[in-house]
């Protein structure tokens, strides 16, 4: 079984539209990175990323550099390595774990920066109402 420890060794924000001007309509684009692979002589493997969140028009643009520490069964990580070595891509457990500190650190750096976050926040469906019906009242009461 393979464990993954996250950290962030560089942080870089910055928000270009002036802050009393109403945010357009925008597209965010977002890229993670690895870097590379390096097995450790310790038996654990290092790998590099970097994140990079864009928005189009250029409202601001955010980056998150750092490493992912991968340790586990020598065979898993030796596995892990020669996939990489034959341009495979890595294993999901790794990137999993790289997007969910980024992009956990990357809302709480939008919020700070006052722009829309970097991922899509969830639609709740509407539900079709029969034509001509009236609309159901709403009771908020528990």
């Amino acid at each position: 079984m393979i464990r993954v420890n996250v950290a962030i060794t560089n942080i870089s924000a910055e928000r270009f539209l002036d802050i009393r001007k109403p945010i357009p309509p925008i597209q965010i684009s977002t890229n993670i990175n690895v870097v590379n692979m390096e097995k450790k002589p310790d038996g654990t493997l290092e790998v590099p990323f970097v994140l990079s969140i864009n928005y189009n028009p250029s409202l601001a643009v955010i980056s998150l550099k750092g490493s992912a520490y991968a340790s586990g069964d020598k065979n898993e990580i030796d596995k892990i390595v020669k996939d990489y070595e034959d341009k495979k891509p890595p294993p999901p457990i790794i990137v999993q774990s790289i997007s969910n500190i980024v992009f956990i650190e990357s809302v709480l750096i939008s919020r700070t920066l006052n722009i829309p976050p970097p991922i899509p926040l969830p639609q709740i469906p509407q539900g079709q109402a029969p034509p001509g019906s009236k609309p159901l009242e709403r009771d908020y009461s528990a």
